[in-house]
C-alpha cells in the first residue's frame, strides 16, 4: 500500500521543501522550488520509488499534486 505520506517525502525530497509543503493545492510553478529542472528530477523520482515509467503527456499534466496522484493512478498505484 501507498500512503500520501510517502508521495509527500517523495515530492519534497525532490523539490527540496519541507514536507508539510506538500498538500494537494501545491501546483507546478506555485512556488520557486517547483521549476522545470525540479519537474523532471520529481518525475525521475517518483520513476524509481514506483518503479514505473511516465511518459511524456503525462509528465506535462503533473501539474499539481492531485494530477501526480492521478497519473499514479492510471499506474495502478493508488495513494491513501
Amino acid at each position: 500500500m501507498h500512503t500520501t505520506q510517502q508521495l509527500q517525502e517523495i515530492m519534497a525530497a525532490a523539490l527540496s521543501v519541507p514536507v508539510s509543503s506538500i498538500t494537494d493545492e501545491l501546483e507546478y510553478q506555485g512556488i520557486p522550488e517547483w521549476d522545470s529542472v525540479s519537474h523532471i528530477y520529481l518525475i525521475t523520482e517518483l520513476e524509481a520509488a514506483y518503479n514505473i515509467s511516465i511518459d511524456t503527456e503525462d509528465v506535462l499534466e503533473m501539474s499539481s499534486v492531485p494530477k501526480v496522484k492521478a497519473v499514479l493512478k492510471k499506474h495502478n498505484i493508488a495513494i491513501n
